[in-house]
């Protein structure tokens, strides 16, 4: 599919879809299946985080409002969410549609509001510092090319604990200048991709926590000119979550039981592809998980203890694994893809597609 999410048929590319977590309930899941069908929509997917209720979220690129429609029933009428969008078009159609969500949501007063700006221009948009729990993006960031000024800005507008949320489309390695000045591949959010080792370092660099992988899936080009511009370079569509931390010194490795509360994930909240936590069970974590899950949103779902403390075992034991984490999403996208061979996949979101849930 292309930017304006229209079939790709210049590029006969085939898009690597990031489904919703497996740990999802099925009626949350029919809360939000209904906006794959939205109209005029782009992006990849649906980038839904947990743990929504009272949050007050920005979307980055929120074009027809489908994304922002969808959160703002899940954060509830105490929670908010803002779209901003370069397009007036795309901000008028989204408007259109706020008394109708309102009413269907039973909400007295409107929860979401749409701004015309620019993803890395946020201040001249009227958005404040630390104003944000939760930023979100859906393949928008690639069509930036300054994607270090859109992180800082994000970083600006997040609270301390705040989380950026996002999907977009990764390189293998640094796009060399003919594919990055292709009309094409730009067009097809391939030609602005970030190399995906570089999301780290921008991270570190603006002080983020490092990214955690959620999920990717390969992007293949179906067009003989196209595939010999591009070469040996590969694409996916990988999710990715940032969190910034207060800087409060280095937090220890900790034992965690997660209490079931967040809304859809009951069961079990699949936090990234190294970290699952079942309700009930202990699970071991590193420092960096440890920090993240006491200083963000998160903290209240969680019980937290020293890992030399004992705790009850009411749900199993996990201990954390002295295994590398997976942080490159080709390796994970390269599992996928395994992993599809031998089953179905569960309920998919097609890349700025039209599959039906």
């Amino acid at each position: 599919m292309n930017a304006g999410g229209q079939e790709g048929k210049e590029t006969g590319k085939e898009e690597g879809c990031v489904r919703f977590s497996s740990s999802m309930s099925s009626s949350l899941r029919e809360k939000i299946c209904i906006y794959f069908l939205f109209p005029r929509y782009y992006g990849c997917g649906l980038v839904i985080p947990e743990c929504l209720e009272n949050c007050w979220i920005l979307d980055l690129g929120s074009g027809s409002g489908r994304d922002c429609y969808a959160l703002s029933q899940l954060v509830g009428e105490k929670g908010h969410v803002t779209g901003v969008d370069m397009t007036e078009g795309q901000v008028e159609v989204a408007n259109k549609y706020i008394d109708y969500h309102m009413e269907k949501y039973g909400f007295r007063t409107p929860n979401v509001t749409f701004i015309h700006g620019y993803i890395e221009k946020l201040g001249e948009a009227g958005i404040k510092n630390e104003s944000y729990d939760i930023v979100i993006s859906n393949c928008v960031i690639n069509l930036v090319p300054d994607k270090q000024q859109v992180l800082q800005e994000v970083y600006r507008v997040l609270k301390h604990g705040g989380e950026l949320y996002f999907s977009d489309v990764y390189a293998s390695l640094e796009l060399p200048e003919e594919i990055r000045t292709h009309k094409v591949l730009w067009g097809e959010c391939l030609g602005g991709a970030l190399y995906w080792k570089d999301l780290a370092i921008l991270a570190r660099e603006i002080g983020f926590s490092p990214p955690r992988l959620v999920a990717a899936n390969f992007i293949t080009i179906q067009n003989k000119e196209l595939e010999s511009v591009v070469g040996d370079c590969r694409f996916v569509s990988a999710t990715f979550r940032l969190f910034k931390l207060s800087k409060t010194g280095p937090t220890k490795r900790c034992k965690v039981i997660y209490n079931g509360g967040i809304t859809g994930h009951e069961k079990e909240l699949i936090f990234d592809v190294n970290f699952t936590f079942k309700k009930d069970e202990t699970v071991e974590v590193d420092e960096e998980t440890a920090a993240i899950l006491k200083n963000s949103r998160f903290t209240q779902d969680f019980l937290i203890r020293p890992i030399e403390e004992k705790l009850p075992i009411c749900g199993g034991y996990t201990a954390l694994e002295t295994k590398d984490k997976i942080t490159d999403p080709f390796k994970l996208a390269e599992e996928s893809d395994s992993a599809k061979s031998r089953s179905s996949p569960d309920v998919a979101g097609g890349c700025c597609g039209t599959k039906k849930c």
